[in-house]
């Protein structure tokens, strides 16, 4: 996905750094997100629904806020009102661009913070949550131990996922003294809440109290054993798909029809895991899938393989040529199924003087209905003019018998 840099001015002015992450092809929408507490806009879990949602034709700006990552000013001034500010500053920076955004998406303290901020962003229609507290003051829970100094002195170094940060006394005041449930209950936009029922940070309990506060239209998804950072690559892709596919519901993505005869357009497939063999596969703003390769062949087994997308395409086609012939003619075909699989066989085998190996592909067609000897043999010999399969033929040998 093309990815642009660009700075803008937060609450106090400091530079924010900022990645907006574009779509390949036409933009139909953009989201905002907001990162967890002390994390940055490249921790994997941002990473990973950014690229997601650009193949869906959303644009997604990811900042780092005030302090943290590579943006200006200092985060022991900053409090949790300061990060709703930086939050607000860059949604009309995104509306300066013409891109007002209108999904937030927040990630632990993140969440809680897309919370408080939707209501004063006209355009979002829906806000999804990661992990987020009910109570931003949960947050303190991570540096308890330092409270008393911080009260004492006005601010004290933590250590918090491995890295010293100076939290000032008066984020602890601001967020001690934060409440969302009037937020929540107020929220004008669709809510997803995803929460891992084994989070050790941010307990489930959490979510059950956003979603509770929440009103109607509100979805809850369980994210299973991950946790609360969501590292592991198969955690964050299953986030990403959720909110991708949620957030078509509420945000207006469809494209007008294209006229009859025109062409399907791109399909698009994006290298997902560079140390393995995941890809993402878009087809226009709404179609999706995983291909990949089987842990045998040191993939992870995450999607179908190449030659099982090419099976599943005349496995497709043979049904929906079988189905569009036997409506034509009003036959009483019930159900269609076709089973295909794919193997390489000697040339010789396959009626080939060549010595070398071709592709051969099993087709097993099973044919429901009150239907006569004649249109049963009829309809199997329609399966050959599929067009995948007339497309495939050309190299490669389709064997098609009744099942």
């Amino acid at each position: 996905m093309p990815t642009e840099r660009f700075t803008f001015a937060g609450h106090d002015g400091a530079d924010l750094a900022a990645r907006l992450d574009l779509p390949k092809g036409p933009h139909l929408a953009t989201a905002l997100f907001a990162h967890c507490f002390t994390c940055s806009k490249d921790v994997h879990a941002a990473r990973r629904i950014a690229a997601r949602l650009a193949g869906a034709g959303i644009a997604v700006l990811r900042f780092d806020f005030t302090g943290l990552g590579h943006s200006g000013g200092e985060f022991e001034n900053t409090t949790f009102t300061s990060n709703v500010e930086d939050l607000e500053l860059a949604a009309k920076a995104l509306e300066a661009r013409g891109m007002a955004p209108g999904l937030l998406i927040g990630h632990s303290l993140g969440g809680a913070a897309v919370l408080r901020v939707a209501r004063r962003i006209p355009s979002v229609r829906a806000v999804a949550t990661i992990g987020a507290p009910f109570d931003p003051g949960h947050v303190t829970r991570n540096f308890e131990g330092a409270l008393d100094e911080i009260a004492a002195h006005g601010a004290a170094e933590v250590n918090l996922g491995g890295q010293p940060v100076r939290i000032g006394r008066a984020f602890v005041e601001d967020v001690k003294g934060e409440a969302l449930a009037p937020e929540i209950a107020g929220l004008k936009a669709a809510l997803l809440v995803l929460h891992a029922p084994r989070d050790a940070v941010v307990g489930i309990d959490n979510a059950a109290r956003i979603f509770v506060a929440a009103k109607h239209p509100k979805s809850f998804v369980t994210l299973g054993d991950a946790d609360h950072l969501i590292t592991r690559a198969s955690d964050a892709e299953y986030a990403a798909e959720v909110i991708a596919t949620w957030a078509t519901r509420y945000l207006d993505l469809q494209k007008p029809a294209p006229p009859p005869g025109a062409p399907e357009g791109v399909v698009r497939v994006t290298e997902a895991d560079a140390e393995g063999f995941l890809q993402d596969i878009n087809s226009g703003p709404r179609h999706h899938a995983l291909a990949d390769e089987p842990l045998a062949y040191g993939g992870t087994d995450s999607g179908m393989s190449p030659y099982g997308f090419l099976s599943a395409g005349l496995g497709a086609c043979t049904s929906m040529t079988i189905r569009m012939y036997a409506r034509r003619k009003e036959w009483p075909l019930d159900h269609v199924r076709v089973d295909v699989c794919h193997d390489k066989v000697h040339a010789q085998d396959a009626g080939d003087a060549s010595p070398a190996k071709v592709d051969q592909f099993t087709r097993v067609v099973y044919i429901e209905g009150d239907l006569s000897d004649d249109q049963r043999a009829r309809l199997l010999e329609i399966a050959d003019r599929c067009p995948v399969h007339r497309t495939l033929e050309a190299t490669s040998q389709i064997v098609t018998r009744a099942g």
